[in-house]
């Protein structure tokens, strides 16, 4: 029997709500813990490597590694602004960049909602088959790309001999390759953007479109009433995420599909290329490491800027 002095340091009601605190503390150490390792993958591969950072602020020697190596202040940043082609490469990767965020975005959203207007044993299909390109590596697409416009054996110039159109040399000219760029760009990640919008589509809620119908809306309608408005929040984070890389080329699109030729780089040749080209002509590391600084801190200021704007615009569809 529980005497009253006992009840009166221990009520039993203080006992519970203890017992209560600690089941939830051993609740929420187990979901801890499944996020441990997640957690130390991203220290290891994301926030360890930042220490390299000081590479590109050093004369860097293998043998004396990064703390050891001599400070050379801003001077391997001299590499890419004192160049004579670094006019050229920002511009190509500045405007390669805005044509893959505007191009990808109106053509993955229109993707998104004709799925939705797809039957339900359809749209596993279609999704898998957009889907399906984006896990092909670049020396594949590379590959494909070669097939499709070399200039002896590739199929597009064999067909254009059928018709009896002379054979085009695609690697001996520049001016074709923004447009076989932005189609290889698309194929490859379309089907990746698709399935978030599609996605956040599925997250509207239904009765919209019930009410419109009963409104008599027509689909068209109802897509610029309810689907674009409701779907413009994931639209701007995304927006704001690629604005961030716009500084941040995609290596592998730029430098394998064009076969690294030396006749197209006028317009395909970005930061990331020219940066790995000089490094393998000149082994400095230091800066290639300045042209990865300089690339990180612009985006950074980019997604400050980009959101600044849309804060202005509709605080709630900022990113923060």
């Amino acid at each position: 029997m529980i005497t009253k002095e006992a009840e009166l340091h221990h009520p039993p009601a203080q006992k519970i709500v203890v017992r209560e605190k600690r089941k939830g503390r051993f609740k929420h150490g187990e979901l801890f813990s499944l996020s441990v390792p997640g957690l130390i993958y991203l220290f290891i591969f994301s926030y360890v490597p930042m220490f390299g950072i000081l590479i590109a602020f050093k004369n860097y020697r293998y043998d004396e590694g990064i703390l050891g190596s001599e400070w050379v202040g801003f001077k391997n940043f001299e590499f890419l602004f004192a160049s004579e082609n670094a006019w050229r490469i920002t511009r190509n990767t500045v405007l390669y960049s805005l044509t893959y965020i505007v191009v990808g975005m109106l053509i993955a959203v229109t993707l998104a909602i004709l799925l939705t207007h797809v039957g339900k044993n359809w749209v596993k299909l279609h999704q898998t088959v957009l889907f399906l390109p984006y896990f092909v590596s670049w020396v594949v697409v590379g590959y494909i790309a070669l097939a499709l416009l070399d200039n002896t054996s590739g199929y597009l110039n064999q067909l254009l001999g059928y018709v009896g159109l002379a054979p085009h040399k695609w690697y001996f000219e520049s001016g074709p390759w923004p447009y076989i760029l932005v189609i290889a760009h698309e194929w490859k990640s379309i089907g990746f953007a698709t399935l978030i919008y599609f996605a956040g589509l599925l997250g509207i809620n239904q009765d919209y479109y019930e009410a419109a119908r009963i409104d008599g809306a027509s689909k068209l309608q109802m897509v610029r009433k309810i689907t674009l408005p409701l779907l413009l929040p994931l639209m701007t984070i995304m927006l704001i995420l690629a604005i961030g890389n716009m500084f941040r080329g995609d290596f592998g699109l730029h430098y394998f599909v064009p076969n690294d030729s030396s006749f197209a780089l006028p317009t395909t040749d970005i930061i990331d290329t020219y940066v790995f080209r000089s490094l393998r002509m000149l082994g400095d590391i230091g800066m290639s490491s300045a042209a990865g600084v300089y690339q990180s801190v612009v985006g950074f200021v980019l997604v400050l800027a980009a959101n600044y704007v849309v804060r202005k615009i509709n605080h709630e569809n900022a990113l923060f």
